[in-house]
């Protein structure tokens, strides 16, 4: 009687602990708890837990709080793998309902919206949309298959990043929109009058602190098939797009986009309004930031014990 009282005491003595544990586990890793062995266990420690403070009950509504945001989570995250797995099936119907839909019902971006700014926020809640749906244990897949190509193995589970693809795949179907509007137009003063509201577009993205949208516009007029109209880019009053390649300069590994990615951080920390608290990197780049910071980092010494020492120091 007198071990399990003390027990009782150790474990209330340390519920609060145990508690935010649960809680920072939960909301980074939620995808650990899909499961129902998981699941299970979570609920088990929990209950074990709220005995502590059967009186007040504030430990059961944090609990509680905590096991709903949980499961809110893997739900949204369950629908949207469902929406993911539906736009990656082959849709044979539609693309030949689009080549039989007449021209002239076909609008442009611009009869849709003229305007650059609203455009550019409209790419934007796009952008934090999909930003939300990523998880650590998502970037930690990216860095556990890059791995694993290093090691020449395979992993059965590389195929769960559905929310990276979804944002890769997005950053490409942007690019391909901006470099599909300006083709399409057939007269050579709108062509260049769309080649110049993208590029406000791109200016307007910039000044928010969506450097993706930004990078996916510039890379959908850099094309080819956009490139190569001397004619209209002949018209195009050029020096806008010289300053957003300037910030997208790839040398010095994009060290001005750097210089600008970090003025907009400190913006951000600074900031009195939601919107300019607003900083979306360019995410290819910062995947690869999060591997090579990865890899300088090893996790065992070359005699194999393991290495507890900062790497950056």
């Amino acid at each position: 009687m007198l071990g399990r009282v003390l027990r009782f005491a150790k474990l209330k003595s340390f519920a609060a602990k145990i508690i935010q544990l649960l809680k920072e586990w939960t909301e980074t890793f939620p995808y650990d708890f899909q499961d129902e062995k998981s699941m299970k266990e979570l609920k088990e420690i929990a209950h074990r837990i709220t005995q502590c403070d059967e009186e007040n009950g504030t430990v059961k509504k944090i609990i509680s709080q905590m096991t709903q945001n949980l499961l809110m989570a893997l739900s949204a995250r369950s629908q949207y793998q469902e929406i993911r797995e539906k736009f990656r099936q082959p849709v044979t119907d539609k693309g030949t309902i689009l080549k039989t839909k007449p021209q002239s019902t076909q609008k442009d971006i611009l009869s849709v919206c003229c305007d650059p700014l609203i455009l550019a926020q409209q790419l934007t809640y796009i952008e934090l949309e999909r930003v939300s749906n990523i998880y650590p244990e998502d970037l930690m897949q990216i860095v556990s298959h890059m791995d694993s190509l290093d090691n020449h193995k395979c992993r059965g589970d590389v195929t769960k990043t559905y929310n990276l693809e979804a944002y890769d795949n997005w950053f490409n179907c942007l690019s391909m929109l901006v470099a599909t509007e300006i083709c399409r137009v057939v007269k050579k003063k709108q062509r260049t009058r769309m080649v110049e509201f993208f590029i406000d577009v791109a200016r307007e993205c910039f000044n928010i602190g969506n450097f993706n949208s930004m990078m996916a516009i510039i890379s959908g007029m850099n094309l080819s098939p956009v490139a190569r109209l001397k004619k209209t880019w002949s018209k195009v009053k050029t020096a806008k797009f010289d300053v957003l390649e300037h910030h997208m300069d790839p040398s010095s590994n994009f060290c001005n986009y750097r210089t600008a990615l970090q003025g907009a951080a400190q913006r951000s920390q600074t900031a009195n309004s939601n919107r300019e608290k607003i900083v979306i990197p360019v995410f290819n780049l910062f995947i690869k930031d999060i591997y090579f910071l990865h890899k300088i980092h090893t996790n065992r010494l070359p005699n194999g014990q393991i290495n507890f020492k900062d790497n950056s120091a």
